[in-house]
């Protein structure tokens, strides 16, 4: 079996702050090696159930095995009662079919994972399927199945659903998309999440859904329904300025340990509202990697947080067209 690295603990998982983009999961996943569950291979000893994250997929295209039988597999192989970490990946033909019955299998089968702390839904790569093609669902009965469940990450933002809950355990909510949609952000700042310690939100843009406001992230902002938050991402923005300068005056800063606002379209004009807003010092890391500064603001931001890891890495320029206008990108849409 692989050996165990050593990483930042998570509470009981393992989360790695500094990973960055879309990652496929296929090496590690909450700390733990991952084993890709092949019902195809000649069988042979499997390992200790909680030693692996366990990834369950099926192929998107031309699939001669559907996910259902992979996790029928899984079930029958596998005690499933000491599994603590589950990656599931491609579903067959996900660009075009939900992962209504992936999400449905997993919690009408919950009381057999009495154990499962992490679980990553759609860790598909862009040659599997482009995460503005995943064809997501209603994620809330996970939620709702799994009340010791300690980290959600969902990948794919179009058919995504969610619903207010209150969820005591989770400590990390991650929503990877090329465009989240404002209903689903707002069931997010609606949701009680009293254990919650890192929310990351991909926003996206407008032409891939991604209709979300900055009065969407207000009650996140107000931090009242997370009081153990201490890492805030809202990320790949087409209104990084705008959310920038919200973050500014925003009453949950203050308890934050680290913040991105990376992957958007931030500019001077973010950088000079996060400037002269509250204070940022007490931040241990500030992530603005795929920005839009200009060197002097780039200099200023560095000048003014001398005590804070700051990534200014990946500076972008914009394209322009000849025309004197200047288009800007998020790093990550389709």
């Amino acid at each position: 079996m692989p050996q165990l690295h050593p990483g930042e603990e998570f509470g009981m998982v393992e989360y790695d702050e500094n990973q960055r983009g879309v990652h496929d999961y296929r090496d590690r996943y909450a700390g733990l090696p991952v084993l890709e569950v092949d019902p195809e291979e000649e069988a042979g000893e499997l390992p200790a159930p909680d030693s692996v994250a366990w990834r369950l997929s099926a192929d998107v295209y031309d699939s001669e095995r559907d996910y259902a039988e992979t996790f029928a597999w899984f079930l029958e192989r596998v005690d499933t009662t000491k599994v603590t970490a589950i990656v599931i990946g491609a579903w067959e033909e996900a660009y075009d079919t939900s992962s209504d019955e992936v999400i449905r299998l997993l919690a009408d089968n919950a009381a057999r994972f009495p154990a499962l702390r992490s679980l990553f839904v759609g860790a598909m790569m862009s040659e599997e399927c482009e995460i503005s093609w995943i064809q997501q669902s209603d994620v809330t009965p996970l939620l709702e199945a799994f009340p010791l469940l300690e980290r959600l990450e969902i990948r794919g933002g179009e058919g995504l659903v969610l619903r207010p809950v209150r969820h005591g355990a989770l400590r990390m909510l991650r929503l990877e998309t090329g465009g989240l949609r404002g209903a689903v952000v707002r069931a997010v700042a609606e949701c009680d999440l009293p254990a919650l310690e890192r929310l990351e939100l991909w926003l996206g843009v407008e032409n891939y859904g991604g209709d979300a406001t900055v009065a969407d992230l207000e009650a996140i902002l107000s931090g009242v329904r997370l009081p153990a938050l201490r890492h805030l991402g809202l990320q790949d923005s087409e209104l990084e300025d705008e959310i920038a300068a919200a973050v500014a005056a925003a009453p949950v800063v203050a308890r934050l340990e680290t913040l991105s606002l990376s992957m958007g379209v931030l500019t001077d004009v973010g950088a000079e509202a996060l400037l002269t807003g509250q204070p940022l010092t007490h931040l241990r890391r500030l992530d603005l990697h795929h920005h839009f500064m200009g060197d002097a603001m780039i200099k200023r931001l560095r000048e003014s947080l001398p005590g804070v890891e700051v990534d200014l890495s990946e500076q972008e320029g914009g394209d322009d067209d000849g025309d004197g206008v200047v288009w800007r990108y998020v790093a990550v849409s389709e």
